[in-house]
């Protein structure tokens, strides 16, 4: 294979052959250069100094050209709790509206977020008319503004203040139906202001969609703010640089988490739902991306249109993402060969097969990505078969920090794991530490079927072993094979191979009765569904052993995984496996 020559926004390589790809973890491990933090502290400065405060000022708008329609739908039944109770409740925390603004200082920082991103205003459309929601979100808003209408850091910051201006923008006639034009005046104020500060702030949210959802707050603003011709411009100006840096190629975001793909296709339709209330053509760089992340995140969603469990994905995404999907308009097939993404996409007859098959994301995009490379999940239809644990991200109710840290180990994936220790390094600041730098992969296809090669350099470092998996789907899907292997990582080297014990998992989905084999090599796995499927392992000891999987609203499912495991030699170790449809 030729050598690497592209080099992708995330931080990795990849190879120009498009049947193989190189991807480089370049950097993996640090976030902010030194440079960078002290350009972001000095910027914090000025920010809380009375000349930031002064740049605020200027006239503001007596109207909004426009009052798009979100084209997004919230939580309905947060949305009537909100309605009913007068209670704000979001990721498993809840306040009374009339502590709105003391929460804000005090409530889990999730919960926080949604609120300075006024997010409630999205679950009460979903869930009420014009005539209960305006009056509650007047109420909040004059909380907000009466707590938080001159610059603080938290309210402030430029990814929260983005998403602030497109949900004001977008909920307008609730928010401005008040015959209170003291009132008014200060809605309209704000976002003035708020895009002044977005002028300057911008660059300083985190990399990925943090600061996409700053630039849509500034992009908003020029669209939507009398005068704002040379704000729109300049705003999609850096929607472009930032999509660049986000959005990959194939359709799969940078962070490489099934929870900011939804999002970030929600974002991206929003703006485009702002274009369209003031008649303007959508720029360039936004009418590409949208059939891009729809190609991206169809990808990601297994038989039961439920999406894999990779990097904080959780359970339950699906139906939101198929909303997003379905409000896009786009007719784009999910991406399966995801060269720059990693994500691998087999699927024939009634299988499909997702594979984690690139390195983790870069500490600077994620800090709550899973080390869990070269992990699949598979379905049968609707039903799953072969799952990862699961993820913390989302969840109705969160997890408990250790359950989520536990989530996110080697061990609670469907891949192969050395010496009972993680491929990549979980870090104590959340990041994702050194280790997995390199994965090559192959793909081929034909009549037969279609073939799938991967190795990842994970465990080299310590064991001198590459992890190399191959996949195989028969064209009709009832016969997926699998060969896991550990090599020396360099040719004549054996000094580390031998010695080291490994264990394959495969994680099931709930539900499924498991029969071992009478020869202690295999299973007959029973799907609710009434379909059966054999499994078989050669090259280690066969076990059955408990498991776990997180459902959607946070608790956890029991159930089981098959583990083959043994220990390598001077030449490393092999283990053939197969799943094939019985009925």
């Amino acid at each position: 294979m030729s050598e690497p020559d592209e080099i992708s926004p995330a931080g990795r390589r990849i190879a120009a052959d498009a049947s193989d790809a190189r991807l480089s973890r370049e950097g993996g491990d640090k976030g902010l250069s030194l440079s960078e933090r002290f350009s972001h502290a000095l910027h914090r400065l000025q920010e809380g100094s009375p000349l930031h405060r002064m740049r605020l000022k200027g006239q503001f708008p007596l109207k909004l050209l426009a009052a798009p329609v979100d084209p997004v739908e919230g939580d309905k039944t947060a949305g009537e709790a909100l309605a009913r109770d007068g209670m704000l409740v979001h990721a498993g925390h809840s306040a009374s509206m009339r502590d709105f603004a003391a929460e804000l200082a005090t409530a889990p920082a999730a919960w926080r977020d949604w609120g300075h991103g006024f997010g409630m205003l999205r679950d009460l459309a979903t869930a009420v008319d014009r005539s209960v929601g305006a009056r509650l979100a007047e109420k909040l808003t004059r909380a907000w503004l009466d707590a938080f209408a001159e610059f603080e850091p938290a309210a402030w910051r430029a990814d929260l203040t983005g998403t602030r201006i497109v949900m004001w923008c977008c909920h307008a006639p609730w928010i401005l139906a008040s015959d209170d034009l003291v009132h008014r005046s200060a809605v309209l104020n704000h976002l003035a202001r708020a895009a002044r500060h977005l002028d300057r702030a911008h660059d300083k949210s985190g990399d990925g969609l943090p600061r996409l959802r700053a630039i849509a707050g500034l992009l908003a603003a020029g669209l939507l703010l009398p005068g704002g011709e040379a704000r729109q411009a300049k705003a999609e100006g850096l929607l472009q640089r930032t999509l660049d840096m986000t959005l990959l190629p194939d359709g799969g975001v940078v962070s490489r988490s099934p929870v900011d793909a939804v999002e970030l296709l929600e974002l991206l339709l929003t703006l485009n739902a702002v274009y369209a209330k003031r008649g303007v053509r959508p720029s360039d760089a936004l009418s590409a991306a949208i059939p891009r992340a729809v190609a991206g995140l169809k990808a990601l969603q297994l038989g039961d249109g439920q999406l894999t469990a990779m990097h904080g994905g959780v359970a339950g995404l699906g139906p939101r993402a198929e909303r997003a999907i379905a409000a896009s308009g786009a007719m784009e097939r999910a991406t399966k060969n995801g060269r720059w993404s990693g994500v691998q996409r087999l699927s024939a007859g009634r299988t499909t097969i997702i594979v984690d098959a690139g390195p983790p994301p870069i500490a600077r995009v994620s800090d709550c990505a899973h080390a869990g490379t070269l992990a699949f999940e598979m379905s049968d239809g609707a039903q799953r078969i072969v799952v990862n644990c699961g993820g913390g991200r989302g969840l109705i109710t969160p997890l408990p920090g250790q359950l989520t840290d536990l989530l996110r180990t080697t061990a609670a994936h469907s891949t192969l794991i050395v010496d009972d220790t993680n491929s990549t390094k979980i870090r104590e600041d959340g990041a994702l530490g050194r280790g997995v730098e390199e994965v090559i992969v192959s793909r081929q296809e034909s009549e037969e079927g279609a073939w799938v090669e991967a190795s990842h350099d994970g465990y080299a470092r310590k064991t001198g072993l590459l992890h190399v998996r191959r996949l195989y789907l028969s064209a009709d899907g009832s016969d997926f094979r699998g060969e896991d292997a550990l090599r020396p990582a360099k040719s004549g080297s054996k000094r580390k191979s031998a010695g080291h014990r490994f264990d394959l998992r495969f994680h099931l989905a709930p539900g499924i009765d498991i029969a071992p084999t009478a020869d202690g090599q295999g299973a007959l796995l029973q799907l609710p569904g009434g379909s059966l499927w054999q499994f078989r392992g050669r090259g280690g000891a066969f076990a059955i052993d408990d498991s776990i999987v997180i459902q959607p609203n946070g608790t956890m499912a029991r159930t089981q995984q098959l583990v083959l495991s043994g220990e390598t030699g001077a030449d490393g170790a092999s283990i053939a496996w197969s799943l094939r449809r019985a009925r």
